[in-house]
């Protein structure tokens, strides 16, 4: 659509350059006929806009027929020059259709980059809600913060429609998204979770998501500083190098993110037991009475963590520290917390036995990496941990990359590629993910049946 759009946008230029050059070269006439140019190319965003394909663009059809109404506005302004004297020139009759071509085509971009995801199909019964609010934690000031104001953290619930009269029935599972991404990146997954009868609070950890915002309103992006470091730590080919540097950030990283997970699990725990809520939940009204209901019906007893990338690092973590969560999913991270020291160079692996279900999904690439590149499978953090947990589980996606357990490829390719996508179809994949994810906590947090998976998918 977007290609389509552009094309006819390109016609309708070079229409009027042809016209101009050959037929009308008056400056006044050529105003004229700008200005019908730019009621056809009006016409045109406002038909294509009318199928059904279209309608899954969201944002960019304001964006085009903003750009389309801004250029009709300076069009009628050029018309009511009193100086009409003169005729186009070709190169200025040129220049113009082109600046106007490439200024239209900025604003199609989104429609390159973005697919117009709208969501899997989810196989629940219920329909999904929605809602928001932020957390304010005063036991701790924000480490990114130069003010000394408080870590403040955002949540999102996602939940059942239609739970009134059930009590202590839902069980809920908490997201940490990955390092930049950001509270939405696996919004299938909430949905399906949700829609079969779970409370999904997704979490956005300010500064190490890529945008947020604050109590005030303010857009809170990602930290540079833990940019570099991220980047820098991936580029490294050999995992011990520079060990105790290394160490010294995991545990900064692994200490925010839990500090923040806990923080929300036991805001959600006092809520709810109080049948209200204290000063530290910044939310509207409507928020608050929606979130009240849903806290009535949550199973304080059946407790899942879940995260992608740094964020399955950290529910792996509070896994170990909290008697309150009963299982945890990591998506393809890499269990920085288990790194517990650095001995002649090289990194110590924590071989304490883990004592909660667990499930992780790894990536085609990394798992041909670390036959690669380590000698001893038990230098690998998540190795170690399958060992010695109670009930590890452990399944490999094949021809798939890191953002493949996230729903980022399939909102645009393009990004995804550039981020680490591989060649398997996105939504099969997201599809097997979100399936597995179900069945898991099926059986570890609602109790039902038994939960087996194939290694290697």
């Amino acid at each position: 659509m977007g290609f389509i759009l552009l094309i006819l946008m390109a016609v309708s230029e070079i229409v009027l350059i042809l016209r101009t050059c050959l037929k009308e070269k008056e400056k006044q006439k050529w105003r004229k006929n700008r200005m019908i140019t730019r009621m056809i190319q009006m016409v045109i965003v406002m038909i294509a806009f009318a199928y059904p394909a279209a309608q899954k663009w969201r944002f960019i059809p304001v964006l085009c027929c903003l750009i389309v109404l801004l250029l009709i506005a300076v069009s009628a302004v050029l018309i009511k020059r009193k100086r009409s004297d003169g005729e186009k020139t070709i190169s200025g009759t040129i220049a113009s259709g082109f600046c106007s071509f490439v200024l239209t085509g900025l604003f199609l971009v989104p429609a390159f980059v973005f697919t117009g995801y709208s969501g899997l199909p989810v196989t629940g019964e219920y329909r999904v809600q929605e809602t928001s609010a932020i957390l304010v934690d005063r036991s701790r000031t924000d480490p990114f913060e130069q003010d000394g104001s408080f870590r403040e953290v955002p949540v999102h619930f996602y939940y059942p429609e239609t739970t009134e009269g059930i009590p202590d029935s839902l069980p809920l599972v908490v997201f940490s998204h990955g390092a930049f991404g950001y509270y939405q990146s696996n919004t299938s997954t909430y949905m399906e979770l949700a829609g079969n009868g779970y409370v999904v609070v997704s979490m956005d950890h300010p500064h190490h998501s890529l945008f947020t915002q604050d109590t005030a309103g303010n857009l809170i992006l990602v930290d540079e500083g833990f940019i570099r470091s991220v980047m820098e730590i991936g580029n490294s080919t050999d995992p011990n190098a520079n060990a105790e540097e290394k160490l010294s950030l995991y545990q900064d990283w692994m200490e925010l993110r839990t500090a923040d997970i806990g923080f929300v699990l036991d805001a959600i725990e006092t809520a709810k037991a109080a049948g209200e809520m204290s000063d530290e939940w910044f939310l509207t009204e409507e928020s608050r009475r929606s979130i009240l209901s849903v806290l009535n019906n949550i199973n304080m007893q059946s407790v899942g963590l879940m995260g992608h990338s740094m964020g399955g690092a950290a529910s792996a973590a509070l896994g170990r520290e909290r008697d309150d969560v009963s299982a945890v999913i990591d998506l393809d991270g890499t269990m920085l917390a288990e790194y517990a020291d650095v001995a002649n160079g090289k990194f110590v692996i924590s071989d304490q036995p883990y004592e909660l279900p667990i499930l992780e999904f790894v990536n085609w690439e990394t798992r041909n990496q670390l036959q690669e590149y380590l000698s001893d499978e038990e230098d690998y953090p998540n190795t170690k941990v399958m060992k010695y947990a109670r009930a590890g589980f452990s399944v490999i996606l094949r021809d798939t990359k890191h953002m493949d357990f996230t729903d980022l490829p399939l909102l645009s390719p393009l990004i995804g590629k550039m981020l680490g996508s591989g060649e398997r179809d996105k939504k099969e994949t997201m599809m097997i993910v979100n399936s597995i994810v179900l069945d898991f906590f099926d059986c570890y947090l609602k109790g039902e049946g038994g939960f087996s998976v194939q290694e290697v998918y």
